[in-house]
């Protein structure tokens, strides 16, 4: 039964989401007629008010991005800690506000962030979501420690985390009701609690696929540059964008470098792999032992498959997993992407 609903319910949206299309309504029309839909099935809203005093009128201040900021707040009558995301009115009908919402509050996985609430109030939008304790990866991987971040993690660490994340990319491709890309995988978007268990955030710029799709149409590009899939500047997409995305993260990861180092100007995945196919040094720092230089290999070369340039040749991520797991030995090295 509950599989039921959840396919009536990715049906109504996509019905829903076609019907806005064609009547372009007013603003936040849209994000009320989305709620109208789903607020029967969705997690508890709040008010505004509630929001202001959850977050003791935004006090604690987590973090920043484009598509609103985010606040550590804690739920009424002494609940648990929550990290409140306040959007902005950048996308004037809600966009951000509905893909976020149809694409988190029906997914069920230990590494996508628990959704659980809203607030919709005189246009005043937020979302709140379990708080994760040691922020996001991007402060834990590079050797160069800017202000802010912290010593990096270690390279079993980051193994087992880039695992984790694969874990849940999988998931959003094909084991939820409805396939979900992201589209904007990057290391400020990957959270971590406690014990460092990692966990996807962010769906702004997500998009839901039909099963019986293989790309969908976006309007304009989106993502984050750097980690962008050169596909995204055409409009249609699939799956593979968020492989790609994916890929550049895992090479940070690996390396402990940026994706491209201004003070050296050095652009990271031509630069490691022309060492890795000269057989030279690959300046792995911090690594200690055997099994951790076999890991970053590993991480380097799944990463390189990634981020091809063709969209076809890059690895589902149910195969990014069977890669990880399995032996250095039985992976080749890719042509050199074009892209990169």
């Amino acid at each position: 039964a509950s599989v039921l609903g959840t396919l009536i319910l990715v049906g109504e949206i996509i019905a829903l989401c076609c019907w806005l299309r064609r009547k372009k309504p007013k603003k936040f029309e849209q994000v009320e007629a989305f709620l109208e839909l789903h607020e029967k099935r969705a997690t508890k809203r709040y008010k505004y008010s509630d929001v202001k005093k959850m977050t003791k009128f935004f006090k604690d201040k987590l973090g920043e991005g484009g598509y609103g900021s985010v606040f550590k707040g804690q739920l009424p009558n002494g609940g648990e800690m929550v990290a409140v995301k306040i959007l902005t009115e950048t996308r004037g009908n809600g966009d951000d506000f509905i893909n976020e919402l149809a694409s988190i509050s029906r997914t069920f996985h230990i590494n996508l962030v628990t959704y659980l609430g809203y607030c919709v109030d005189r246009g005043r939008r937020a979302l709140i979501y379990e708080f994760m304790p040691k922020g996001s990866l991007e402060k834990y991987i590079y050797y160069k420690v800017s202000v802010g971040a912290q010593s990096r993690l270690g390279l079993m660490t980051l193994y087992n985390i880039a695992i984790g994340i694969a874990d849940a990319l999988q998931y959003l491709h094909g084991g939820c009701p409805t396939r979900i890309l992201h589209l904007d995988i990057k290391p400020s978007n990957i959270l971590l609690d406690n014990e460092f268990i990692p966990k996807i955030s962010d769906f702004g710029l997500a998009k839901l696929c039909a099963e019986n799709r293989s790309t969908v149409s976006l309007e304009g590009a989106r993502g984050t540059p750097g980690y962008m899939a050169p596909e995204l500047q055409s409009g249609g997409v699939s799956r593979k964008a968020d492989v790609y995305s994916y890929g550049k993260m895992l090479l940070e990861m690996a390396g402990g470098r940026k994706i491209f180092d201004v003070e050296t100007e050095i652009y990271y995945p031509p630069w490691i792999y022309d060492r890795l196919v000269s057989n030279m040094d690959l300046e792995l720092y911090g690594i200690t032992t055997p099994e951790e230089e076999q890991t970053a290999r590993k991480m380097i070369l799944v990463g390189l498959w990634c981020v091809q340039t063709d969209p076809t040749v890059r690895p589902q991520m149910s195969e990014v997993v069977q890669m990880l797991k399995g032996s250095l030995q039985t992976l080749q090295i890719p042509s050199r992407p074009a892209s990169i």
